[in-house]
């Protein structure tokens, strides 16, 4: 019912930027929250930050201060500006997403297949 689509990955020293893209394309009746989360090697996949339809965002705390979710007006896709990039941030991204996708409430939660980032000089 409901497919997203990350982009934006890539190699990049440590202090450096990248920012990430999610295309939200389906049947969606209304959005909820969309956000990100990460896995690194040989660890557990962890909330990096979501946001929701009215704006509200929240940030897991190595997040604080150093990335920035949003959302483009009028289309389902949101962003992950990532400044000072570390080491420790090289992971797999994914995008997550909560939808309702029916009228008469049914719901849609899930990720992408997520896009890959490697920090290291």
């Amino acid at each position: 019912q409901v497919q997203l689509a990350e982009s934006g990955g890539g190699f990049v020293q440590p202090g450096g930027s990248l920012r990430l893209s999610c295309a939200a394309s389906g049947r969606i009746v209304s959005l909820n929250t969309m956000g990100w989360s990460r896995r690194a090697p040989g660890k557990q996949r962890e909330f990096v930050a979501q946001i929701t339809q009215d704006g509200t965002t929240n940030y897991a705390d190595f997040a604080k201060g150093r990335f920035t979710i949003s959302r483009e007006g009028g289309k389902n896709t949101i962003y992950l500006q990532m400044n000072s990039l570390k080491p420790e941030d090289t992971a797999d991204y994914y995008c997550d997403g909560f939808f309702q996708t029916d009228l008469d409430g049914e719901t849609w939660d899930g990720w992408g297949q997520g896009t890959q980032v490697i920090v290291s000089s």
